[in-house]
């Protein structure tokens, strides 16, 4: 076991929107080892805060006590047998990343469900955060989760699934890791399956007009999002459906597209915007009328996830689906009438309605609305706008993305946050893995 017993060195996110300078930092290899760490500091009265790829734009991972980092607890335990839909469930370590996992379920012929855009993060960051994908008829990423194993407050190892410890289960799953540290995670996977990625600009005003169509694009495919260049009438639609055999993409085409012209070219461009602010609304209509069309088919995780590597700062909401179109249409009137300098697409998905108690999507249809800003402009303004259109229209915000939301007025939009603010109480009385931001959005005890 790596563990620092003198302060360690400065950890900040990828965002570089938090950062801290804990009292220890702890790479445990095994969950004996996790577990003592805990029992630790909890008996110092100290506070225990875990870390995975560090892609939450929150302070969520923040801790002035112990850090825990738990790349090393990426095994896979056991693949279970097939149910009748073929479906399987499959244990791994909480600290496996996706990119990771999605390689180790195809060697199993098998594969996640959906997934997001980015596949950095291990899984435990991952569900803990309520991250999403997209498409109509699937949930989030930790409703997808069928059981965990935890460490306590205490330093015991807890098993918790839909039979045993139930409530404790749904905050496990997903509560920002606010009732112990998540060690393992059982997953329902379905069989691998490919995908063909149908991408292509249309007009930003027939997009809209068919978003409520029940033969719409959201309606007509298995995954749909698009993305809206601000100050233009363009948008890139993504839709991907199952199976399909339109070949796979070119190595030299996917450089050109995903890296030259959406990473590279992408970042000269907002450097550009960034010195000269005037020209955003030119460089975002010829960026989006550059864009060409293109389809390919490849392994589902291949197709979900792109690469980033331009560094942004992101908000995202979550809308009842009925209320995407007003609120886009008010983000629209706003930018025009403020001029913002906002050089990255807004980014619109859309999901099925959950049961997971703090799921963004719990009990309705969704549309997701992400707003980026490149990383050396302000962005507080904007999303100070962006946040307050959609408070108008009953959102919830992502909760590993900045906000400015507090406990007090979450709780209203989750019809199980007090039943959640009780399990979190009773799990870790002494607050030992709690944070300011656990506090600001949860609630203190």
């Amino acid at each position: 076991m790596r563990t620092q017993t003198q302060p360690a060195p400065l950890w900040q996110n990828w965002a570089r929107t938090a950062r801290a300078t804990p009292r220890r930092f702890a790479s445990p290899s095994t969950e004996a080892e996790v577990a003592a760490l805990v029992a630790t500091e909890a008996a110092e009265g100290g506070q225990v805060r875990v870390v995975g790829a560090g892609h939450s734009f929150t302070p969520a991972a923040v801790s002035d006590g112990l850090l825990l980092q738990l790349d090393a607890l990426d095994d896979l335990e056991w693949v279970g047998p097939p149910a009748a839909d073929g479906s399987r469930l499959v244990r791994v370590g909480a600290g496996i990343r996706l990119r990771a996992l999605c390689r180790l379920l195809a060697e199993h012929g098998l594969a996640l469900e959906n997934l997001g855009d980015i596949d950095a993060q291990s899984v435990a960051g991952a569900i803990s955060t309520g991250t999403h994908g997209t498409g109509a008829t699937l949930r989030g990423l930790a409703d997808q989760v069928r059981g965990v194993r935890l460490v306590g407050a205490t330093g015991e190892v807890v098993e918790a699934d839909q039979d045993q410890h139930r409530e404790l289960f749904e905050v496990a799953r997903l509560g920002l890791g606010s009732v112990g540290v998540l060690t393992a995670v059982t997953l329902r996977c379905v069989p691998a399956f490919t995908l063909t990625a149908d991408e292509r600009p249309r007009p930003l005003g027939a997009v809209l007009e068919a978003l409520d169509d029940e033969a719409g694009p959201v309606h007509a495919n298995d995954h749909f999002e698009f993305y809206w260049f601000p100050y233009t009438d363009v948008v890139l639609t993504k839709a991907n459906n199952r199976g399909g055999d339109a070949g796979p993409l070119s190595p030299v085409l996917r450089m050109v597209d995903d890296e030259i012209l959406s990473n590279g070219v992408f970042e000269v461009t907002n450097r550009l915007c960034t010195v000269v602010k005037s020209l955003t609304p030119k460089v975002n209509w010829v960026a989006a009328r550059a864009l060409s069309a293109r389809r390919y088919t490849a392994p589902s995780y291949e197709v979900f996830a792109t690469p980033r590597r331009v560094r942004f700062r992101e908000m995202e909401y979550a809308l009842p689906a009925h209320a995407v179109v007003p609120a886009l249409r008010a983000m629209n009137t706003w930018l025009r009438h403020t001029g913002e300098t906002v050089p990255f697409p807004v980014e619109v998905r859309f999901a099925a309605a959950d049961d997971v108690w703090l799921s963004t999507a719990y009990g309705r249809d969704t549309a997701y609305v992400a707003v980026h800003q490149y990383h050396r402009l302000p962005f507080a303004r904007y999303f100070r706008a962006v946040e307050d259109i959609m408070r108008s229209h009953d959102g919830r915000p992502h909760w590993g993305k900045l906000h400015r939301r507090r406990a007090e007025d979450l709780a209203p939009a989750y019809p199980r946050f007090d039943d959640a603010a009780r399990v979190r109480r009773a799990a870790d009385p002494e607050g030992l893995f709690a944070n300011e931001y656990t506090d600001r959005v949860l609630g203190g005890r």
